[in-house]
């Protein structure tokens, strides 16, 4: 605490005394959220302490940042949770200190950078250091940073460090060096590859927990660890007059890895491709998206699972969807086999008419699992179907003062393997969800907006509806009524329930920089996902309160 109240006053006197510091300028943000745990036993948000004991718990990060025109900039973030359930839904977490510090220096074509550092290479397949506060993912690199910008077009970058966690760190220590630049191409195009190289170092303790794994294994099953783990990427995008493509390769050496198909570790080395390419004119467009990964796990050590020692990001092939219902079956990436394609073709085919079609196809590698042939009892490798899409919605704008949204959706979601369940237990979910959407802009302020779904279900919980009813008074107040209705129970967990209400109301004010949300929240168990990262996440019912500023 002494250091963290040394730095605020150090900044604050950065930006005050302009003698010293030329024009230097503070500003920050505040992010604060509580909860208020109501038990309800009907929907299945009981039986832990958060429910039974301790009844509320919040979160909150206070950020300072201070730079002048001289190059200088520090940066400080004070992280507290009092019984928290964001690091494990089901527990309360309680801690607080220094979560994020920085201090950076440019000289010319140089800049330094010490602390914590945020930083990716290409996409984020090799690298990704970042924050998602909903996920209670921060895994910042603390270490050092340096770039060094050639000329305009080229940069090369390079830093060490330890991965974030919590308030403390993942002993492993990784670095890595990255240079990336910019070449036109003939009169109107122009390409900008990369290249990035990694090294990951275990600690000894790190070490000793895979040794104790290996040793317990079967003697034909187990192998020699090693220390260090090498990898590399390629990259580039290319736009070229109504095309652009990006595609990126990885590849990294062999070392132990959490094989979570077989719940088992093993020795092999990794690769990962990646490509998107784009094609637009004028009232078309078509985007397409493909990804191979082959064992292409980065974590500070295979002692790590789950969300915990991520230190890269893999890119996500499937479309985020914001339909409340469809949402509860978003596919996260697979590191370990996954074979994915997706699709996308928009288009106007008149005047204040928008379509927008989808197709999106998921397995794991065929040498994923070993199963037995049908026809003569042999056993070979095959595949194993993750996930399926098709997608359409159309938009009209043609009357005045009104937008309208109507779509459908057909999936098909591996339950199984995206939230880790018996697959004998779990089938395949098979759903079809039809939605609308009105939206009706009463003057230049307010507005109206009707949302409905409906999603015909025979797994997990069984089907569902949802509406929404939203008011909106821009810039000032929002308020929304939901209710998300188990209207059909079936399949494993919906078998034996009675139809029940997830209802769910909600009020924003904004004022300037500063936003203040309260809700009264019924949810149904189910799993999160942001950006493609996914977590398991019980019912939850009871209040929620939040603020938001920036100053």
């Amino acid at each position: 605490m002494k250091k963290l109240s040394s730095l605020i006053a150090f900044l604050m006197l950065c930006s005050f005394s302009q003698d010293l510091y030329a024009q230097g300028r503070l500003s920050g943000d505040l992010m604060m959220n509580v909860n208020f745990f109501q038990r309800d036993s009907n929907i299945r948000a009981a039986g832990n302490p958060l429910y039974d004991n301790f009844l509320s718990g919040g979160e909150g990060w206070l950020g300072l940042r201070y730079a002048d025109n001289n190059g200088f900039a520090a940066q400080v973030r004070f992280d507290g949770f009092q019984n928290s359930n964001l690091l494990n839904p089901q527990a309360a977490y309680t801690a607080a200190g220094v979560g994020m510090i920085n201090l950076s220096k440019e000289y010319k074509n140089f800049t330094i950078a010490a602390g914590h550092i945020y930083d990716q290479i290409g996409t984020g397949i090799l690298f990704r250091a970042y924050e998602d506060r909903g996920l209670l993912i921060d895994n910042a690199l603390f270490g050092f940073k340096v770039q060094y910008n050639i000329n305009d077009n080229w940069k090369v970058k390079g830093f060490t460090g330890q991965i974030r966690k919590q308030f403390e760190r993942y002993q492993p220590v990784v670095k890595a060096l990255n240079i990336e630049g910019g070449v036109p191409v003939g009169q109107s195009g122009f390409m900008t590859p990369g290249i990035g190289i990694l090294n990951r170092t275990m600690d000894q303790q790190s070490i000793d927990g895979v040794v104790a794994t290996v040793n317990s294994m079967d003697v034909e099953d187990r192998f020699i660890p090693k220390y260090n783990s090498y990898g590399g990427t390629i990259y580039n995008t290319l736009n070229l007059g109504n095309f652009t493509w990006y595609v990126e390769g990885a590849y990294k050496t062999e070392e132990a890895i959490y094989n979570n198909f077989n719940n088992r570790l093993e020795n092999t080395n990794g690769n990962a491709l990646f490509s998107t390419i784009g094609y637009a004119i004028p009232k078309l467009g078509v985007n397409g998206t493909f990804k191979r990964t082959e064992k292409f796990v980065q974590r500070t050590s295979p002692n790590e699972t789950l969300l915990r020692g991520l230190y890269n990001w893999q890119p996500i092939v499937s479309p985020i969807r914001v339909q409340r219902v469809i949402s509860r079956y978003s596919p996260q990436s697979q590191d370990v086999s996954e074979m994915a394609l997706s699709l996308n073709t928009y288009f106007n085919p008149a005047k204040d008419w928008n379509v927008n079609l989808n197709y999106t196809h998921i397995n794991t590698l065929k040498d994923s699992f070993l199963t037995a042939n049908s026809t003569n009892g042999s056993l070979e490798y095959t595949s194993l179907k993750l996930y399926r899409e098709m997608y359409g919605e159309v938009e009209f704008r043609g009357l005045e003062d009104w937008i309208f949204h109507l779509g459908v959706q057909y999936l098909e979601y591996n339950q199984a393997v995206y939230q880790v369940k018996d697959p004998k237990e779990y089938p395949m979910v098979v759903a079809i969800t039809p939605f609308f959407e009105v939206v009706y802009k009463i003057d230049k302020k307010r507005s109206l907006r009707f949302e409905g779904q409906y999603m015909h279900n025979e797994e997990d919980y069984g089907s569902w509806t949802f509406a929404l009813l939203e008011y909106n008074i821009s810039p000032i107040w929002s308020f929304a009524l939901t209710d998300m209705y188990n209207i059909k129970p079936d399949g494993k967990l919906g078998k034996g329930l009675e139809p029940t209400h997830y209802p769910n109301v909600f009020v924003a004010y904004t004022k300037g920089p500063h936003r203040f949300t309260a809700q009264y929240v019924k949810q149904v168990e189910g799993v999160n996902c942001t950006g493609g990262v996914c977590r398991f996440e019980p019912a939850f019912s009871g209040f929620k309160a939040g603020i938001t500023s920036t100053f």
